[in-house]
């Protein structure tokens, strides 16, 4: 027989962990292309998420208060059940702009889970890890919402690109195209570089051909800064940890507001396979699926050139006016 506490902690981690397992699973097929990155909108969607957590806590009451162990487990298997799908759909209803976020959070859960586990097998370690884990986790999903002017159950329960507003502004235009040999050119000539990485320099992993340009530029005189947006890459602080391996100096590499103050002041900006981090309809476009999102605003730089694959969306699916901007050119 369990006493109360360890009959807690029992569905706790159940519950906790089975939104843990889905959700990572969902966030990880977005990452990876495998699901779309677009948020999934069902009909009265937070509705449904709040049957579902009905559920869970009718489950649990049946779970703490029957004295049939066999229908006690019932009941836990039917909460790991609920709460899997409570999970999946949770994910899935943020779009791919948010994943930072929600890799945080799912990590905070996992925590949480994990120090439940702790107090149900009396094991003090598995408890404080977990605590750890958990609190950090929250902490860090903390900063990463302030930094993207946001509010963490917007994340959860709205997020980017499930709004009710208008529709986005079309963007026309036609690009300018360049040339290994005209961005070589450009860079030795500039007195004032500022380099914005993004997820493409880590799937390409071009940390290392970055640094070495980084060292030839300043050995030319070149006064060479990085610019790294908070949600970089897929995982918060990615585009950090990548730098700071192939050596890039921890002093030139700066933050999205530090950057943004004088972006008038660089003669170049490279973007290295970044997109939504410096889309400008984040803030020209209200009814962008971004709106509201802080970006690095390279297009008010003297000069734009894009390091890309292509001319395609990013995560958001949403698309960058900066491509088509007079100062920007695209070396695909």
């Amino acid at each position: 027989d369990m006493d109360g506490v360890h009959m807690v902690t029992a569905f706790l981690g159940d519950i906790i962990g089975a939104i843990t397992l889905t959700g990572s699973a969902v966030a990880f097929g977005k990452l990876q292309g495998i699901l779309d990155s677009k948020p999934l909108s069902l009909p009265g969607k937070n509705a449904l998420n709040l049957a579902m957590l009905g559920a869970v806590l009718t489950c649990g009451g049946l779970f703490l208060t029957t004295g049939d162990p066999q229908f006690g487990v019932t009941m836990l298997w039917a909460t790991a059940a609920i709460g899997g799908v409570l999970g999946a759909h949770l994910t899935a209803s943020i779009g791919g702009a948010d994943m930072p976020v929600v890799i945080t959070l799912l990590n905070s859960y996992s925590g949480y889970a994990l120090c439940a586990e702790g107090f149900m097998l009396n094991n003090d370690l598995i408890t404080t890890v977990g605590a750890l884990i958990g609190s950090s986790g929250a902490i860090l999903s903390y900063i990463m919402c302030k930094a993207m002017n946001r509010s963490l159950t917007n994340v959860i329960f709205g997020g980017y690109g499930t709004g009710t507003g208008g529709k986005a502004a079309a963007v026309t235009g036609t690009h300018t195209e360049t040339s290994v040999p005209e961005v070589v050119e450009a860079l030795s000539s500039a007195s004032r570089v500022l380099i914005v990485p993004g997820y493409g320099l880590a799937v390409a992993n071009a940390q290392h051909s970055i640094a070495e340009l980084t060292k030839k530029l300043k050995a030319k005189g070149v006064q060479v800064e990085f610019g790294v947006h908070p949600v970089a890459g897929r995982m918060p602080g990615q585009l950090n940890v990548l730098l700071a391996e192939a050596g890039v100096p921890y002093d030139i590499v700066y933050e999205m507001e530090e950057v943004n103050g004088h972006m008038d002041q660089y003669d170049v900006v490279v973007v290295m396979g970044a997109n939504d981090t410096v889309n400008s309809a984040a803030l020209e476009d209200p009814n962008s699926v971004i709106a509201g999102m802080p970006v690095i605003e390279v297009w008010k730089a003297k000069q734009v050139a894009f390091c890309k694959r292509s001319m395609g969306v990013g995560y958001t699916g949403a698309d960058n006016p900066v491509f088509f901007k007079p100062n920007t050119v695209m070396l695909l």
